[in-house]
């Protein structure tokens, strides 16, 4: 009787520590899964603060919601035009669009569409607010900019951190698609973590065809037009 009483015992001891070990792998588990989703979570946050801070410069007048053009004042006709036409290629397409009804010195301190640092004329380059004959000259004075680092660097000659940081706003260096760091590529107006992946992901690029058909599966043809002009191939 003893020996029965004492193999009862022993495999109710049994019993009850295998349940105390496996709740001890559950909890473990569920530990890792919570410290996967708080780890998401924070990624979520970051990616969210990002956008915020990305939002606080001059509005990208390809980018900038309805709410965000009126909020500037803009006529609501003419807001409607803008979300019409756009995406706009040059920035002196949407100068022209906007004629010469309004301060244009004023509204460029609120809204721009980048110039693209090889190609624009030094001329245009005088409707950025703050810059003039001289600082324009400058800007083409350095060409071909291999990255946006460069014009940081040979600018920063010129004035402070605070106003190479607020041109940055009003200009953008193409990046070459097979060797471009992820840094510069991030540069570019309106690209952020996602989609500086996803143009990462398909190296190496052999033609524009091959960056339209793979880029165009994540965004629609109007910000696809945009985002090809950021970008080239070397032959």
């Amino acid at each position: 009787m003893r020996k029965f009483t004492k193999l009862i015992f022993g495999a109710a001891i049994l019993s009850i520590t295998m349940i105390a070990c496996q709740s001890k792998k559950e909890e473990k588990k569920s530990d890792e899964v919570n410290a996967e989703q708080t780890a998401s979570e924070i990624k979520e946050t970051e990616n969210v603060s990002e956008e915020k801070t990305e939002s606080k410069g001059v509005l990208n007048a390809n980018l900038a919601t309805e709410a965000d053009l009126n909020s500037i004042g803009l006529a609501s006709e003419m807001v409607a035009q803008i979300l019409e036409k756009r995406p706009f290629l040059s920035m002196m397409d949407l100068d022209a669009l906007l004629g010469s009804g309004v301060d244009k010195e004023e509204l460029y301190k609120k809204v721009f569409i980048p110039f693209n640092l090889n190609t624009t004329a030094e001329a245009d380059f005088k409707i950025i607010p703050g810059v003039g004959d001289r600082m324009a000259h400058e800007f083409e004075e350095y060409r071909p900019y291999t990255s946006i680092q460069q014009f940081k660097r040979e600018i920063g000659k010129y004035v402070d951190e605070d106003e190479v940081a607020r041109y940055l706003n009003y200009v953008f260096v193409p990046v070459e698609l097979n060797t471009a760091s992820e840094d510069d590529i991030k540069a570019l107006p309106g690209v952020g973590n996602r989609i500086a992946h996803e143009f990462e992901e398909y190296r190496p690029y052999t033609s524009m065809a091959q960056f339209r058909k793979e880029i165009g599966k994540y965004v629609d043809d109007k910000e696809l037009a945009r985002l090809e002009r950021f970008v080239y191939l070397n032959e």
